[in-house]
């Protein structure tokens, strides 16, 4: 048997391998954009096979598709959904701006299944792609594929993160240890308010990707080529929303402004941002852990991160703080693909943007990458770590800034000197605080403490 088979399109014949799902159009566009090993995401893939399926549910309950035609349809969409076929999806990401391509790959794949099921033979672009062109239907696919994954994986990811540092927080609150600013010693903290301030970022930033979702939920479908919505019947829209919101489980709703869709991806960018906020977020949090973990003698040593595997091809014995490093690098990468997402918003050239597929991909690796970070900070880092109780209440004693309450009682000047001089002895504050003062010692003791310190005011 040979392993080409000859199929034609509107530009005439050329050879397609023999068992590939996909037909002429699809194999224009592999042969064309040879520029990466990049292809459209898994998830994007899953979502435009949604979209396809609730589009042939709506094109037959508004009586331009038949019943027939449409359930074949729906069958093969829900293969793809169902995880099989992704092999006949291998458009790379860096190719006609608007993904025409991928659009068109999905309608053929979709229609040769389906043709397959039944008698009758589907048509990718009179059947599968009814009522559609792929300027509504690429930017529909990015912001559903973006609502799911964040729906469905990042906000799982987040919660469960914030869990476990109210867990830890109970766990480990009450105990006081070294404020720093400007990684110089500063007033004394609690465990508790480091990480209720960690927790407080996750759960701020959930909060503005929350927020945001609320404009990537208005679709662009029903729009068609430009925003008037041509070739659609003006029922379209709405049907579909109900549809897609009900296989997928999340609320959709028709844009009000379909050229603003089409035309921009502003309502992304916006996403994009958010999702850097939390990317920056996570950066802080994964670099206290390290700091906080360094040592374990010539470093601050204050916790001690769960050993998860060697740390040198060279040192025996050494054990780096994995987790904390590899959730820094996620957040660097999603800080640069906030900045492509940025370029690529920019490219809304009059009725259509023409960077897409890298939006797509860049916002879908975002998401993944956050998603799965955040879930090993929390199951790997955060719930497992020890506190190293000798090296903090070591440093607290000692710590010269907390003469700080003093100020007062001594006035700042004293209270300066007592602190250089506290530092160059390397003796407790106490002990020079009750040298220096007319206090007695147990008044020094109940204006220093550590924990009372924690807790602010006069």
């Amino acid at each position: 048997m040979s392993e080409f088979r000859t199929e034609s399109d509107s530009m005439g014949e050329l050879q397609v391998p023999t068992d590939a799902l996909y037909q002429a159009q699809t194999q224009r566009a592999v042969n064309n954009f040879r520029i990466s090993d990049l292809v459209m995401p898994k998830q994007f893939i899953t979502a435009l096979a949604y979209i396809k399926q609730a589009a042939a549910q709506s094109n037959c309950e508004l009586g331009h598709l038949s019943k027939n035609k449409a359930q074949l349809i729906e069958r093969a969409c829900q293969e793809i959904i169902d995880g099989q076929h992704l092999e006949h999806f291998p458009i790379d990401v860096f190719q006609t701006g608007s993904g025409t391509s991928t659009n068109m790959n999905a309608n053929e794949v979709i229609a040769t299944l389906a043709s397959r099921y039944g008698d009758e033979v589907i048509h990718p672009s009179d059947d599968v792609n009814m009522g559609q062109s792929s300027n509504d239907v690429i930017p529909t696919t990015i912001a559903v594929s973006s609502v799911i994954n964040v729906v469905y994986e990042l906000f799982p990811a987040l919660d469960q993160l914030s869990q476990t540092l109210e867990r830890k927080k109970s766990e480990i609150g009450e105990i006081v240890k070294t404020g720093r600013t400007h990684l110089m010693d500063a007033m004394p903290v609690t465990f508790a308010q480091t990480l209720g301030s960690w927790q407080h970022q996750v759960d701020s930033a959930m909060a503005g990707i929350r927020y945001s979702l609320e404009g990537v939920s208005a679709l662009a479908q029903g729009g068609t080529a430009v925003g008037t919505g041509i070739n659609a019947d003006p029922l379209f829209a709405e049907q579909f929303c109900k549809n897609l919101s009900a296989n997928v489980g999340v609320r959709f709703v028709p844009s009000k402004n379909f050229f603003y869709n089409i035309g921009s991806q502003d309502t992304i960018v916006a996403l994009s941002g958010q999702l850097k906020v939390l990317a920056v977020a996570q950066m802080k949090i994964a670099n206290d852990l390290r700091w906080m973990n360094s040592g374990p003698l010539a470093g601050l040593g204050e916790i001690e991160l769960e050993a998860l595997q060697p740390g040198s091809s060279i040192m025996p014995g050494k054990v780096n703080p994995v987790i904390p490093e590899a959730a820094a690098m996620v957040s660097a990468q999603v800080i640069g693909n906030d900045a492509a997402i940025t370029v690529a918003g920019q490219s809304g050239n009059f009725e259509l943007n023409v960077m897409l597929p890298v939006i797509a991909y860049n916002i879908l690796q975002s998401i993944d990458l956050l998603a799965n970070s955040s879930q090993a900070l929390a199951d790997k880092a955060i719930r497992s770590f020890k506190v190293k109780h000798t090296n903090i209440d070591k440093a607290l004693a000692k710590n010269p800034i907390l003469v700080t309450a003093l100020n007062p009682v001594i006035g700042y000047a004293k209270a300066a000197k007592i602190a250089k001089q506290a530092y160059q002895d390397g003796r407790p504050i106490l002990d020079v605080a009750e040298q220096e003062t007319d206090l007695s010692r147990s008044e020094l003791e109940a204006l220093l403490n550590p924990a009372k310190l924690t807790q602010g005011g006069l």
